[in-house]
């Protein structure tokens, strides 16, 4: 399954056919590297707070130290919930100096996903916000979880803004529900206590596993995708070498100025920012909760950004906020749309007022995340997802896993070096996905042309994409099959303009009398946000096969056609 590299011509002026994933032994050693070269930088900006690269060396390593003093040895599962905020980054660096793997949980998980999480990973110890600490206190007892630690909003913004930023939070907004967890530990006390210990170096190489990225599967639960050190080792350089050029002068200067909009529980956000960011120097903004536009603009105002990755949604979102037009962005030189398609009106408005295209790129969880990207040179919008970044390999193919011609269209397969070692404890998952040559399937459908672009034209899988985020049908009907008035049900993806698909539900009542509303209370206390339906229909019956498998595709188009 080999395909001629004819994307190599379509390469900008500046970028390698291949990396070499082997400058580095570890990701410890690029971050520690990057903390030296640049201690005197600012690394992370958030509510008017920032954090140097000395001081991100610093509290990594004091938690890092912390975190081997509680027992917790090479190989160690520890998971970090939390939005963006400055602890995030202090947390992950500390996880993989410590040796231990990193375990990204969304914070706005339902006791049902995160006692999943933790129970499939094994995490024995955890790095969250007290705003979500009422979640972890239902599923604590039924996990493997034996340290906590507990942060809080302010506690990185010292003590004058922390203590206003804290009342703010607690008490007037109640952002922080009642919890109990009276063997955590506070995040600044962990800290202060690792700085008082020496943290001995943790040999780590190639095949150690630096994350478990959490994904949806076809059976209902989510799977740990297994990225070891040189998978996102490897991704981090073919993202560099894909940027740099573009970037230019920034990069070699002071540094790039990157907007971290995006959750960093998230693969592309964690590799965009946080790794990248350390490889670069990068001056990352945290924004802690994007969905305040009016917010986020302020903040947007306050920097001269030059990398700006995000999600249709988002800019979609920004454009339409006053005070936007009022931002500098004379200084962006590259921004990124990923995640979802990008819509071409959401492209031009964007251009129009930045100068600047949004680059469409494709990856997931397992390819760490990035496969392909459209070169930063380009000026017009393609609607494709770009060209295969160095040292990758990608296959159009058949049902059979043969190489179907040029223009024609097949699921897009992927070998390289940033591709995953396999779904951790799932090997069955994994050999449904992984083909003897080492491509990944990735279940999404595409097309490649003559001179290496990709278009994705369709799903081979009935995954729905929300906003960027993947969401699986079997996970939903599995928890709304659960509900007592419920007799069967389904639900698929339609368009939606504001997220780019909506979940719709279709059910068959058990009882008679259950609503919509009884329904949607329901999936509230089950299903994170992105995971909800918006819109339920019910049913007398739903169209089955011969065998009686639901017929999702038929539903698909009844709803397309209402």
């Amino acid at each position: 399954m080999t395909n001629e590299p004819i994307w190599l011509k379509s390469y900008p002026a500046g970028v390698p056919a291949t990396i070499d994933p082997d400058q580095y032994r570890s990701l410890t050693q690029l971050l520690e590297e990057s903390f030296e070269r640049y201690a005197h930088r600012r690394a992370y900006a958030c509510m008017d707070r920032f954090l140097t690269y000395r001081e991100l060396d610093r509290h990594s390593r004091a938690m890092a130290a912390w975190l081997r003093q509680r027992g917790l040895g090479k190989g160690a599962r520890v998971a970090i919930m939390m939005p963006n905020v400055l602890q995030y980054p202090i947390a992950v660096a500390a996880i993989l100096r410590a040796g231990c793997t990193v375990v990204n949980v969304n914070p706005l998980y339902t006791p049902r996903e995160l006692e999943h999480q933790l129970r499939d990973s094994g995490a024995e110890a955890i790095v969250l916000l007290e705003n979500f600490a009422d979640t972890l206190e239902k599923v604590l007892p039924r996990t493997a979880i034996r340290h906590v630690v507990v942060g809080s909003m302010g506690d990185m913004l010292g003590l004058a803004k922390g203590t206003l930023v804290n009342f703010v939070v607690r008490k007037l907004k109640k952002l922080v529900p009642a919890f109990s967890l009276p063997d955590a530990v506070p995040f600044r006390r962990m800290l202060a206590e690792g700085a008082g210990l020496t943290l001995q170096p943790v040999t780590l190489g190639h095949d150690d596993i630096a994350f478990l990225q959490y994904t949806g599967g076809t059976t209902g639960l989510s799977k740990g995708a297994t990225l070891t050190h040189r998978n996102v080792i490897a991704n981090v350089l073919q993202n560099d070498a894909w940027s740099v050029p573009a970037l230019g002068d920034v990069a070699a200067g002071d540094g790039p100025v990157t907007v971290c909009a995006l959750p960093l529980y998230h693969i592309l956000a964690l590799n965009a920012c946080v790794l990248m960011g350390a490889r670069w120097g990068a001056m990352n903004i945290l924004i802690p909760n994007p969905r305040d536009m009016p917010g986020f603009v302020r903040e947007l105002a306050k920097y001269r950004v030059n990398f700006f990755p995000g999600v249709n949604t988002l800019f979609n979102g920004l454009l339409n906020q006053p005070g936007l037009d009022q931002v500098d962005f004379s200084g962006l030189r590259i921004t990124l749309g990923g995640g979802m398609a990008v819509q071409q009106v959401v492209n031009d408005r964007w251009l129009k007022l930045t100068g600047c295209p949004i680059l469409e790129g494709y990856g997931l969880s397992e390819t760490s995340p990035t496969a392909t990207l459209c070169p930063p040179n380009l000026t017009t919008f393609t609607g494709t997802i770009g060209l295969p970044v160095p040292s990758t390999d990608v296959a159009i193919v058949d049902d059979d896993g043969r190489p179907v011609p040029l223009g024609q269209a097949g699921e897009i397969a992927i070998r390289g070096p940033q591709v995953m070692s396999g779904y951790w404890n799932r090997p069955d998952e994994t050999a449904k996905v992984m083909t003897q040559a080492g491509f990944f399937k990735s279940g999404d459908i595409g097309i490649m042309d003559e001179r290496g672009y990709v278009r994705i034209v369709d799903r081979k899988k009935d995954m729905i994409l929300v906003s960027g985020f993947n969401v699986y049908p079997n996970e939903i009907e599995g928890v709304i099959a659960a509900h007592p008035g419920v007799l069967e049900c389904a639900c698929v993806g339609v368009p939606d303009a504001a997220s780019g698909e909506a979940v719709k539900l279709f059910v068959v009542r058990k009882d008679p009398a259950l609503t919509s509303a009884q329904l949607m209370d329901y999936c509230r206390e089950q299903l994170t946000g992105y995971k909800k339906p918006k819109y339920i229909e019910f049913r007398d019956a739903l169209p089955k096969t011969n065998v009686g498998k639901i017929l999702r595709r038929e539903l698909r188009d009844s709803a397309l056609a209402a």
